[in-house]
């Protein structure tokens, strides 16, 4: 039996829910006016329960042991967690950029960084997706918005374009990650 996948979804007032089966879709809209989906596999089971405001996941347990359906149970019940989290409080990551010369500039839907290349290098913002930069006491990029995956998978973008090396610790690196360093090269005497 999945530990996850059989715990209730408590679902705040604020939020609406709308389980449709035919499609096995889930939405969610929250107080931050973002509405996400979730689509789920057919493994998988999914009923609201609108007294009790809970979402419960289950699967047939007769055939729990067939394939990947233990895991599909979890997984469904923790991407509609995720969305509910998301559209009530958010997600966000923050980005440290270290490096002299270094900018990011945010021009309309698109974020420009200059990270020691000749070129800039020009990433589009995702749908749903908002950044702030912050340029006092160093270059903190703050990447927000709802869906957890889209907010992850950019920021992991951006860091991939200059990962933080291990001699100087120049980079784009995650606010709170620990580079560790590395001595140079020392002279013979």
């Amino acid at each position: 039996m999945s530990r996850i996948g059989k715990k209730p979804i408590l679902v705040p007032g604020s939020c609406k829910v709308a389980v449709n089966a035919s499609t096995r879709e889930v939405a969610i809209t929250g107080p931050k006016g973002e509405t996400l989906k979730v689509a789920y596999r057919p493994e998988v089971s999914v009923a609201w329960n609108e007294k009790e405001r809970q979402i419960v996941c289950s699967t047939d347990m007769a055939r729990i042991d067939e394939g990947n359906r233990r895991a599909f149970w979890g997984t469904t019940r923790a991407n509609i967690n995720n969305c509910i989290k998301g559209v009530t409080e958010g997600y966000s990551e923050k980005l440290e950029v270290v490096g002299v010369g270094y900018s990011v500039k945010a021009v309309g839907k698109k974020l420009d960084l200059k990270l020691g290349y000749a070129d800039t290098i020009s990433l589009n913002v995702p749908a749903g997706v908002k950044v702030d930069i912050v340029t006092e006491g160093g270059i903190f990029v703050t990447i927000s918005g709802a869906d957890r995956q889209r907010v992850g998978e950019f920021a992991a973008m951006i860091r991939s374009q200059r990962k933080p090396e291990p001699y100087n610790g120049k980079g784009i690196k995650y606010f709170g990650e620990t580079i560790i360093r590395k001595q140079g090269k020392a002279t013979g005497g």
